[in-house]
């Protein structure tokens, strides 16, 4: 059943960002509706989809490969509509369900069997530690979306190049307050992830904890980077192409991370 839900989910997504390049591309408020429309069905799907493996998996999908990938599509796509009633940022969606569809495809790619889960990983905090981990990369991804687009729109404003992205992406200050909306969050659930990943290390103990020595170096670095971007902002008052500059640039810790993450999976965090 979950397998079914997925590929609905996969489907749909594929639509949502088909009508969703059509409309950046022409720009008209009826393909906009739809999109979003369609990418709320794609989002609702993916959710039946999570609890359904979570009953037939009998604990929560965070155990493999594909399960990873598709938590961080949905984690991404939950993100965007938690802030897209709020914030009003230009052809955002756009962006960000081509990274969801993307996520997906690579998400069909792996293995989707379920696997079992050791009885010494039976604990809440396996869930709660992963979960929280991945909305916050969610978050973060956001940000550099934000980030990169700003970088654009900046550019062509300073070479006065007003062409085909000039006019289909947000102002400035918008992807500068979604940035910091984003980072916000992100940082503040990161904090938390790694808070009770750190508890759960010492509950494992002895060499179990040796096993999580790359993860840990990887994430305390994500960590700092986001950190001194934190302070850059909200202290020192950075604003604008420094600020999504080094977004961007910090994102790549956070593919890091997250791909040593997939690299040895979740259920092996006790090996």
């Amino acid at each position: 059943m979950s397998h079914l839900l997925f590929q609905l989910s996969l489907a749909a997504y594929l639509a949502a960002a088909a009508v969703y390049t059509v409309f950046f591309i022409r720009q008209k408020k009826t393909l906009h509706t739809v999109a979003r429309v369609i990418f709320c069905v794609a989002a609702g799907l993916h959710t039946v989809n999570i609890a359904a493996r979570y009953v037939e998996a009998e604990h929560t999908p965070i155990t493999s490969i594909h399960e990873i990938i598709s938590f961080f599509a949905w984690s991404l796509a939950c993100c965007y509509l938690s802030f897209r009633w709020r914030y009003a940022v230009k052809n955002f969606g756009s962006f960000a369900v081509l990274l969801i569809t993307i996520l997906m495809l690579a998400a069909t790619a792996a293995p989707q069997a379920i696997l079992p889960l050791p009885p010494e990983l039976r604990t809440w905090l396996l869930p709660v530690h992963a979960s929280i981990s991945i909305v916050a990369y969610a978050f973060l991804s956001l940000a550099a979306i934000g980030g990169l687009m700003y970088l654009i729109q900046e550019r062509q404003l300073k070479q006065k190049h007003f062409g085909f992205f000039y006019h289909r992406l947000p102002s400035l200050e918008a992807l500068d307050n979604l940035n910091q909306h984003c980072i916000g969050i992100g940082f503040l659930l990161m904090t938390l992830g790694m808070s009770i990943g750190t508890v759960w290390a010492f509950q494992l103990g002895g060499h179990r904890g040796l096993g999580w020595h790359t993860k840990i170096i990887s994430a305390m670095i994500t960590w700092l980077l986001y950190a001194g971007l934190m302070h850059h902002r909200f202290v020192q008052g950075w604003r604008g192409r420094r600020a999504a500059l080094l977004t961007v640039l910090a994102f790549a810790a956070v593919l890091l991370t997250f791909w040593l993450l997939l690299m040895k999976g979740v259920a092996d965090y006790g090996a």
